[in-house]
């Protein structure tokens, strides 16, 4: 399963890549407020090393974890945007970390910021940092990007994210299960969670990911909720680490 998600990986790299490499100009502001093209470029080549680290250096990752703080991410993107070589360093490190990730043997788990995790979630959380970060870069060009089935690991990880989601912001996890129902950009469905649940949410996939990627608001995407845990999930939904992100405005 690591090969299909590192592929898919690859990929969703690549249209990224695609995009960014023939600009001559990587200093066009992306809807992250203070943050360049380069920024988000900068951004995930930090963190794919960051996870590179996790896996070839688990004690030397925990005990730089110390020196993280609320600004981390934010100098890291500055400090790397500003690098002359960034596409390279960003081609290279994703490539590096995807041959650690296939290295790891089975059933090992990896050291991170938050919960340890499997090389498979891993992996995926790199895709859906690809392609939310892509979509900013995406966003800024004015350019529309197909969706594809890849999204199946942003609302994969979206879904999972539930308790999460509710803890980050002061809340207690729910008890009572969410099912997930959505429409596939191949015109299938994905589900998760059991079908007689009574809290349901509903809708299109790419619009579930542009929400629990927080590239959208609330109220202008097709997702439906229907129960008070569901309800409560929408508007916090965060498939990504860390604090609770500001979100985006209202269209």
């Amino acid at each position: 399963m690591i090969i299909d998600v590192l592929d898919d990986l690859r990929v969703e790299s690549c249209e990224l890549d695609d995009l960014v490499a023939p600009l001559d100009d990587w200093g066009v502001p992306t809807p992250a407020e203070g943050w360049t093209i380069g920024h988000q470029i900068a951004h995930l080549a930090w963190t794919d090393r960051a996870s590179l680290l996790a896996v070839t250096d688990p004690a030397g990752f925990t005990a730089g974890l110390s020196g993280y703080d609320e600004h981390t991410v934010d100098n890291a993107a500055a400090e790397g945007a500003r690098r002359p070589d960034l596409l390279a360093h960003w081609r290279a490190g994703r490539e590096q970390l995807a041959e650690a990730l296939c290295a790891v043997p089975a059933g090992e788990k990896l050291v991170w910021f938050g919960p340890k995790m499997s090389p498979v979630s891993m992996a995926t959380a790199r895709l859906m940092e690809t392609w939310a970060h892509g979509q900013d870069v995406a966003d800024a060009l004015g350019v529309h990007r197909e969706p594809s089935e890849r999204l199946r690991h942003v609302a994969h990880i979206g879904v999972r994210t539930i308790p999460f989601s509710f803890l980050v912001n002061g809340l207690a996890p729910p008890t009572d299960p969410v099912r997930v129902e959505l429409a596939s950009p191949a015109g299938g469905t994905w589900t998760w969670g059991p079908e007689d649940a009574e809290n349901r949410v509903t809708g299109q996939g790419l619009d579930f990911c542009l929400l629990v990627t927080q590239r959208r608001h609330r109220d202008d995407v097709d997702v439906t909720a229907v129960g008070p845990v569901a309800e409560e999930w929408l508007p916090i939904a965060q498939a990504f680490a860390g604090p609770p992100g500001p979100g985006r405005a209202k269209s």
